[in-house]
């Protein structure tokens, strides 16, 4: 487990981006933090860490948005409505698992049973002061970082 304070959403994005550098292929990164707490900011500095190069926005009412033209495809799920097995499977959520490619998934733990094994864990916390995050790092199974 690692542990990343930032002060800034410039700095989320960074700290993201080198992330996103060391992800050699397929990856699912689950994703956890309040309303605000700075998840999409992540996104962004992973789709920069990606060489992605245009605009990087919340998926809330698409449920999943696209980024590709970098090093690897990223797809971004925002699961916060998702509340049954049939809501995740018209996502096409399994269908990009099984792609070669990195999925960012916004309010994980509202889909836990259907992640891999083999995961990154990203949670985001408000810390003192309104642009203070306290971002912890984690993974589970064969994933080394």
């Amino acid at each position: 487990m690692r542990q990343f304070i930032s002060i800034s959403t410039e700095e989320t994005e960074a700290f993201a981006a080198s992330l996103a550098e060391k992800i050699g292929g397929a990856a699912v990164i689950a994703m956890t933090g309040d309303l605000g707490a700075g998840k999409t900011a992540f996104v962004r500095g992973l789709a920069k860490g990606l060489g992605f190069t245009g605009e990087v926005s919340s998926p809330t009412f698409a449920i999943v948005h696209e980024y590709v033209g970098g090093r690897l495809p990223l797809y971004h799920f925002d699961m916060y409505r998702v509340e049954d097995w049939n809501s995740l499977y018209s996502t096409g959520f399994f269908d990009y698992m099984e792609t070669k490619s990195v999925l960012a998934v916004e309010w994980s733990e509202n889909i836990e049973n259907a992640l891999p094994d083999d995961l990154i864990t990203v949670d985001i916390k408000r810390g003192d002061g309104d642009n203070c995050r306290i971002i912890t790092l984690s993974t589970r199974g064969d994933i080394s970082l």
